[in-house]
């Protein structure tokens, strides 16, 4: 598989007009019986989270509590039409609890930039929220329930090709192994010792960094402080083509949702 070797110095990739897909979504998520909750709006657009039920009673008698976000850098278009995929497919665990949000920054999405139309990066946001998007998304958040798994769908302009994130502080049983031989099947893996500045292997990080200690906080870092004890950072390749990367990412999702217990 070839990559396209023409991102240099940001990504240069396929874009999305994001109003129609997000229409898609709302359109694919409402055929499946998802219930929509609009946490921001403003004139140019509105954040929307998609809440899933289990269509089975669980065997524990409580439903796994699982989180999915996507599109939070506006050029990362694989994440939302990810989000898109899964809704189609529909292929979710029966017993859990499914809560979506397939895009945080459509401003971002409209202009190409990672930030939003404000200059903002929104993934570093969420310590002292400033961005109106962020300081609802952190509301909304805070009125949710505790959440078994967390997946945080991105891509990597730079990156030689799929690799994540693992923060599981108490040692819960890794996803990560079975997400990334998941994703080998499709779309080639990051083996570099070190990605972005961080110790890797076989396409995993495993920060050790105390959130505490960073001045600018993810996502990532804000759920794994307030929401849940396990979080993923997915990272698909977006030197290679769209559809690649939609299959890497619908890939390790799917696995982490049937290995989630």
């Amino acid at each position: 598989m070839q990559r396209y070797n023409k991102n240099f110095g940001g990504y240069h990739g396929e874009t999305i007009d994001i109003a129609t897909v997000l229409r898609e979504i709302t359109t694919a998520a409402i055929a499946a019986g998802w219930r929509g909750e609009t946490f921001y709006e403003c004139p140019e657009f509105a954040l929307t989270a998609w809440h899933r039920l289990p269509t089975t009673t669980p065997t524990t008698g409580k439903p796994r509590r699982i989180y999915i976000s996507a599109g939070i850098h506006g050029d990362e278009p694989a994440t939302t039409l990810t989000a898109l995929r899964l809704l189609r497919e529909d292929l979710w665990p029966a017993d859990a609890e499914i809560i979506l949000i397939p895009c945080l920054n459509p401003s971002g999405f409209m202009i190409n930039h990672r930030e939003n139309a404000g200059g903002l990066d929104l993934n570093r946001d969420y310590l002292v929220p400033q961005s109106p998007e962020i300081r609802a998304h952190v509301a909304w958040l805070e009125r949710q329930g505790q959440f078994n798994l967390c997946l945080c769908v991105h891509e990597d302009w730079e990156a030689h090709g799929f690799y994540l994130y693992e923060l599981n502080p108490e040692q819960r049983p890794s996803l990560a192994e079975g997400m990334v031989a998941a994703v080998a099947r499709v779309c080639p893996i990051d083996n570099s010792s070190v990605i972005e500045g961080r110790e890797a292997q076989g396409g995993i990080i495993r920060p050790s960094l105390d959130p505490r200690s960073r001045p600018q906080w993810p996502e990532a870092f804000w759920l794994i402080s307030n929401k849940t004890a396990l979080c993923y950072t997915l990272e698909a390749p977006s030197d290679f083509p769209l559809a690649t990367r939609v299959d890497a990412l619908t890939a390790a999702t799917h696995a982490a949702l049937a290995n989630c217990g």
